[in-house]
């Protein structure tokens, strides 16, 4: 019997109107007893050296190939080929010469065999005699569907999840609710058609800690293993994350910077590097990019983050930043032709009635007024582990950063933050979006066997708060809260 068992993973890294990052990787676990009882141990980057053959990464966009690859795509409805790519020096291809919103399926095939077919193994979750991968009964249904031509007008349906990588390794608790959010995710996805995923920072928490030191902080992939690609693994590989950075991700809270792992495995350099010289990004150091999504939908990654705790002023004072944020948000009376929908995302909050956490007086001076200038009718952040949403000079500003990490205390700044309703609950956001409107629900966590449910929301007072919230176009107006 091996000594190790190896689980593929498949990863849709990136999407375009035209085009489809497509990567694969593995991780490895050490058998503990007989390999038919559930007892398994990941081994840690450190130790992959004992596996064989002898490796140093599992996953991302630096990982040494498994060998050579071939990615078929072809058209979902009538099966014709679209593209085939080869190669044998990277665990990712680019497919280029793709149909606007269009429907791919796609198969990866490493070394002549077919990549992650039949049935997996998933980790489940018991006491720590017990816990490890188990066969699931589910397979890969490896499709996507690319994004529509930027100049077409097309509805949009996402998903904003914040805060979340705290974990699925061990059964869940009051305050760590990753697993039951990323069950009620993959069901959105399903059931909504999940078109694409933003988050809010906090991509991977500390998961333990050693003399009061973290451990496991996301700077190794194998910290990634049970906070992201194991809880989102039959999302991933069909829809794509767009990520910002949160202090959990960098020096300003853990012991180590964890953004070099973080640009490696959500593949940001291969997405993003290009863009830089067409404006539409702004990187290293800091994560700033833009990307549209038909002509309706332009979307913003704002880095709030600082290298570390005592590293000064946060990202978007760089001067290299401010200026990209500038042009990212011209005045709206200026524009000819711009997206209905300009939609920055970051993980600190301009406002927050807490508990843990105050107004940004720098997102307030600094981001705010160039908010304000170019129409922005709405912001996504997180750093609280709970909901909000506050109405200040004509933007909705919304706080998610309960999916994974919950906070069971109430706030209590709710005049200071303006804030219109809130909720203490693991949960996420799936945002309905058109030319005349956007519709925002809170969704709770998952019950399995049980349709999706609306978190429930209430005001400063306690009285309840009608869900969805909707904003309208033409103005402000949120259904259910009055107008503004």
């Amino acid at each position: 019997m091996p000594e190790f068992q190896a689980e593929p993973y498949i990863y849709l890294a990136g999407l375009t109107h035209k085009s489809a990052l497509i990567a694969w990787g593995a991780f490895f676990f050490k058998i503990k007893g007989r390999s038919d009882d559930g007892r398994f141990k990941l081994v840690d980057d450190n130790d992959l050296d004992h596996i064989h053959p002898p490796r140093h990464q599992t996953m991302g966009a630096s990982s040494e190939p498994f060998g050579q690859a071939v990615v078929e795509v072809r058209e979902a409805v009538t099966g014709e080929v679209a593209n085939v790519v080869e190669t044998s020096t990277a665990n990712h291809v680019l497919v280029t010469g793709l149909l606007p919103d269009t429907e791919y399926t796609y198969k990866i095939t490493v070394n002549m065999e077919e990549w992650a077919a039949g049935e997996r193994r998933d980790w489940v979750a018991k006491d720590d005699e017990a816990q490890g991968l188990e066969k699931s009964g589910r397979s890969y249904d490896n499709r996507f569907r690319t994004h529509p031509h930027p100049e077409i007008s097309a509805p949009l349906t996402f998903a904003v999840l914040g805060d979340f990588g705290t974990g699925v390794r061990k059964p869940s608790n009051s305050k760590q609710r990753q697993r039951e959010v990323g069950a009620a995710l993959e069901q959105a996805v399903d059931e909504h058609k999940v078109r694409l995923v933003l988050t809010t920072g906090d991509n991977i928490y500390a998961a333990s800690k050693l003399l009061f030191i973290p451990k496991g902080t996301g700077d190794e992939d194998d910290d990634w293993f049970f906070t992201f690609y194991q809880p989102y693994r039959y999302i991933i590989n069909r829809v794509p994350v767009y990520p910002a950075v949160g202090n959990h991700d960098t020096g300003e809270t853990e012991k180590s910077d964890d953004r070099k792992q973080l640009m490696d495995n959500f593949y940001l350099s291969q997405r993003f590097s290009g863009d830089e010289a067409a404006g539409l990004a702004s990187l290293d150091p800091g994560l700033f990019y833009r990307f549209r999504y038909g002509a309706d939908f332009e979307f913003l990654c704002v880095d709030t983050s600082k290298a570390s705790l005592l590293s000064g002023d946060r990202a978007f004072k760089n001067e290299k930043h401010l200026q990209f944020l500038d042009s990212s948000l011209p005045a709206k009376e200026k524009e000819t032709s711009g997206p209905v929908w300009r939609i920055p995302f970051m993980h600190h909050p301009a406002y927050t009635a807490g508990p843990m956490h105050h107004n940004s007086r720098s997102i307030i001076d600094t981001l705010a007024p160039l908010f304000k200038r170019a129409g922005v009718q709405l912001v996504l952040s997180g750093h609280e582990h709970n909901f909000q949403h506050s109405r200040v000079d004509g933007i909705n500003y919304f706080i998610t950063g309960a999916g994974g990490k919950v906070s069971l205390d109430e706030p209590s700044r709710f005049d200071e933050a303006e804030t219109a309703a809130w909720a203490g609950s693991a949960h996420f956001l799936l945002m309905e979006g058109n030319r005349a409107q956007m519709t925002i629900t809170p969704i709770a966590e998952a019950v399995v066997g049980q349709p999706l449910t609306n978190l429930p929301l209430k005001d400063a007072k306690s009285q309840p708060v009608a869900a969805p919230i909707i904003i309208s176009t033409s103005r402000s107006l949120v259904l259910g809260q009055g107008a503004d």
